[in-house]
C-alpha cells in the first residue's frame, strides 16, 4: 500500500490566506499610509475573478438545463428553489430588524460624525445606486436589451435570464444537435474551470492587499468608534449560520458543522477578499464533487447568488435601524416592515454590483426618503470590516441552499457525498454525515 505524501503546509491555499491576511493586518496596524497602498493587489485579484464569472455562471445554469433533459425537471429544482430563497431572505431580513431593535442599535451616537474621506467615498457610491422604485420596475431591469452588455455590465440578473431562455432552446433541440452543442459547451466551461484555478494562485496576494488596505485606511479609531455595530453584526451573522442554517441543514439531514469544514478553503478566501464572488469558480465545482447533481448546481447556486444574499439581508435591515437611531429618526413597526418590503426587492443581485452591499443599500435609503442620506458616511468607514462577514454569510448561505434544495428535489447522491468529504480528510469512508 502506498502512502499518499502530504504536501508542505506552506503549499496549502488555506496556509497561504491566513498568513497573507495576518501581514495584512499587521502592516495595515504598523504602516497605514503604506499598506493602503496595497489595495491594488485585492482589486486585481478581484477583477480577475470577475471576468470569469458572467461566462461560468452561463455555462453552468445552461448545462444544468440541459443536463435535466427535460422541463419538469427544471422546474421541479427551480421552483423549490425560489421557494427556498424567499422563505430564508425574509428571515434573515426579520433577524436583522428584530435584533437592531432589542438592541436599540446606534441610539448613543448622536455624537459620532464621519470622516471628509468616508462622506466623499459614500457621496460617491450614493451617486452611481439606484433602487427600484416600483416592482414593475425591478422586473423590466432584469431583462436584458443587449445579449453581450449583460456579460460586459457583469449584470447577474440579465446573464441569468439569458442563461435559462438559451438553456430552454438548447432543451428544444433534437438530440444529436444539443448533445453536440453541449458537449462544445462543456470543453469551454473546463477551460474556464482551468482559468480559474490559476487565478486563484493569486488568492493570498489579493487577500494580503484588501486586508492591509482595510486596516490602513480605517484604523483603530473609527474601528473603535463603530465597534459595536460591527461586533453585533458579526454576532448575528454567527446565530444566523449556526443557528439558523443549521437548523435548516439538520431538518434536510446532513450536518452544517461536517459542511463547513469541507469548503473552508473557500470560506477563507472570500474572508480575505470580502467578496463571495472569488469562491463562486470553485463551488461550482465542488458541491458537484459533494454529491449535488449537476442540474441543481447549474440552476441553484448562481441564482441564489442574485436571489439570496442573507448576508445582505442582515447587513441592510440591522443598518437602517443604525442610521434611524443615530440620527433621533423614530420609525414604527408599520414602517419597519414597509421598508423590510422595498429590501426583498432591492436586495436581489446585490453581490453583483460594485461596492456590493453598501452600493445597494444607499439605492434603498435614497428610494424610501426616510433617512438621511448623510448617515450612509457614518458606517461606510466600517464597511470593509462588515463585508468580510456579510460576503461569508452569502457564500455559506448559497452553499447551504444547494445542498438542501439538491435533496429535496431528489437530486443529491448520499454515497458520493460521503466518500468525497472523507477524501479531503484523508480518511476511509466509514461514517454517515
Amino acid at each position: 500500500m502506498t502512502i499518499k505524501k502530504r504536501k508542505p503546509i506552506y503549499k496549502n491555499l488555506t496556509f497561504q490566506v491566513v498568513a497573507a491576511m495576518g501581514l495584512g493586518i499587521a502592516l495595515g496596524f504598523l504602516s497605514p499610509e503604506l499598506a493602503t497602498k496595497f489595495k491594488i493587489f485585492g482589486d486585481i485579484f478581484l477583477k480577475l475573478i470577475k471576468t470569469a464569472v458572467a461566462p461560468l455562471v452561463f455555462f453552468t445554469v445552461v448545462q444544468g438545463i440541459a443536463s435535466a433533459g427535460d422541463i419538469k425537471r427544471v422546474g421541479k429544482v427551480g421552483v423549490r428553489a425560489i421557494v427556498y430563497f424567499e422563505v430564508v431572505s425574509t428571515i434573515a431580513l426579520s433577524i436583522g430588524l428584530l435584533w437592531g431593535n432589542l438592541l436599540d442599535i446606534g441610539a448613543n451616537m448622536h455624537g459620532a460624525h464621519p470622516s471628509s474621506a468616508a462622506t466623499a467615498a459614500a457621496n460617491s457610491a450614493v451617486a452611481k445606486a439606484h433602487a427600484p422604485t416600483s416592482t414593475m420596475e425591478f422586473f423590466f431591469g432584469i431583462f436584458p436589451d443587449n445579449f453581450v452588455g449583460a456579460f460586459s455590465g457583469g449584470q447577474m440578473l440579465q446573464v441569468l435570464v439569458i442563461s435559462v431562455v438559451f438553456g430552454f432552446a438548447l432543451l428544444a433541440l433534437k438530440p444529436e444537435r444539443r448533445n453536440f452543442i453541449d458537449d462544445g459547451l462543456t470543453r469551454i466551461s473546463e477551460c474556464f474551470f482551468e482559468f480559474i484555478n490559476l487565478i486563484m494562485k493569486l488568492a493570498p496576494l489579493g487577500a494580503f492587499g484588501s486586508v492591509a488596505y482595510a486596516v490602513g485606511s480605517n484604523g483603530s479609531a473609527v474601528l473603535m468608534s463603530l465597534a459595536n455595530l460591527v461586533l453585533m453584526f458579526y454576532v448575528i451573522v454567527a446565530f444566523f449560520i449556526f443557528v439558523i442554517l443549521g437548523v435548516i441543514c439538520r431538518m434536510s439531514g446532513f450536518s452544517l458543522w461536517r459542511f463547513l469544514k469541507y469548503i473552508k478553503d473557500e470560506i477563507l478566501i472570500v474572508l480575505g477578499t470580502a467578496s463571495s464572488e472569488s469562491a463562486l469558480p470553485r463551488l461550482l465545482q465542488k458541491l458537484e464533487k459533494f454529491g449535488c447533481s449537476k442540474q441543481s448546481v447549474g440552476l441553484v447556486l448562481p441564482t441564489g447568488y442574485a436571489f439570496n444574499l442573507d448576508g445582505t439581508s442582515i447587513y441592510m435591515s440591522l443598518c437602517m435601524l443604525f442610521i434611524a437611531n443615530a440620527y433621533g429618526v423614530p420609525l414604527s413597526w408599520d414602517q419597519q416592515l414597509g421598508i423590510l418590503a422595498i429590501m426583498l426587492l432591492t436586495s436581489k443581485g446585490a453581490a453583483t454590483v460594485n461596492g456590493g452591499s453598501f452600493v445597494v443599500f444607499a439605492a434603498t435609503v435614497s428610494a424610501i426618503g426616510v433617512l438621511p442620506v448623510e448617515g450612509l458616511a457614518l458606517i461606510f468607514g466600517v464597511y470593509r470590516f462588515m463585508s468580510m462577514a456579510n460576503a461569508i454569510c452569502n457564500t455559506i448561505g448559497n452553499s447551504v441552499a444547494t445542498v438542501v434544495v439538491s435533496r429535496w428535489a431528489g437530486e443529491f447522491s448520499e454515497q458520493t457525498a460521503q466518500i468525497e468529504y472523507e477524501r479531503t480528510l484523508g480518511r476511509t469512508p466509514n461514517a454517515a454525515l
